[in-house]
């Protein structure tokens, strides 16, 4: 009798210990990413023309949130854009960028269209509404906030990657801030052989 109640407890244990395993499974398991990117907005360029989501379509795209009082971040990113598309030169003709306001209060599109301007005219500003500026902001998981500054105007708190999408628009991975030069070149490189 003994016996058979040490063996109904190490049947239980066992139980408790797989059902706890596939519970952690669940609990740890990393989230999908097969919707990365995709979503719906409407938006406008730099001219006042309409986009969406399908301006990513038919072409390799570097794309990049920012906003144009950013002190430091969005810069020194637009200076190694330029970097990046000297580098290239004709190999880089088929890749476009994308620089998206996440500060549409301030940037309208005629800022961003001189802002953007004297990096290359392969790169289009994009704004729109607080409202559509968040649903593609959310797409791509992108970060950003409003932070006061003591002066009584603001500043922009924001995620800094490149984002780079193929030509079906689909997210190929990331150039970090102030990533080695030869490093993101490489990427686009490879980027620009896939689409």
């Amino acid at each position: 009798m003994a016996l058979r109640s040490v063996r109904l407890w190490l049947w239980g244990a066992v139980a408790a210990l797989g059902l706890t395993a596939i519970t952690a499974a669940i609990l740890l398991r990393q989230p999908e990413q097969d919707g990365f990117g995709k979503g719906v907005y409407s938006l406008i360029d730099q001219n006042g023309k309409p986009v969406d989501q399908t301006m990513f379509v038919g072409h390799p795209s570097a794309l990049f949130f920012g906003f144009t009082h950013c002190p430091e971040v969005c810069p020194t990113t637009m200076a190694e854009m330029a970097s990046w598309f000297a580098t290239l030169g004709d190999d880089g003709k088929a890749l476009q960028a994308y620089f998206v306001s996440i500060d549409p209060e301030r940037d309208t599109p005629q800022i961003l269209g001189d802002y953007v301007s004297w990096v290359s005219d392969r790169i289009t500003g994009i704004t729109g509404t607080p409202e559509e500026i968040a649903k593609i902001a959310k797409t791509w998981g992108i970060y950003y906030q409003r932070v006061p500054l003591d002066d009584g105007g603001y500043t922009m708190d924001h995620t800094a990657s490149v984002f780079l999408l193929d030509a079906k628009g689909d997210f190929q991975g990331t150039i970090a801030y102030r990533e080695d030069q030869a490093t993101a070149v490489a990427k686009l490189r490879n980027l620009l052989a896939k689409s």
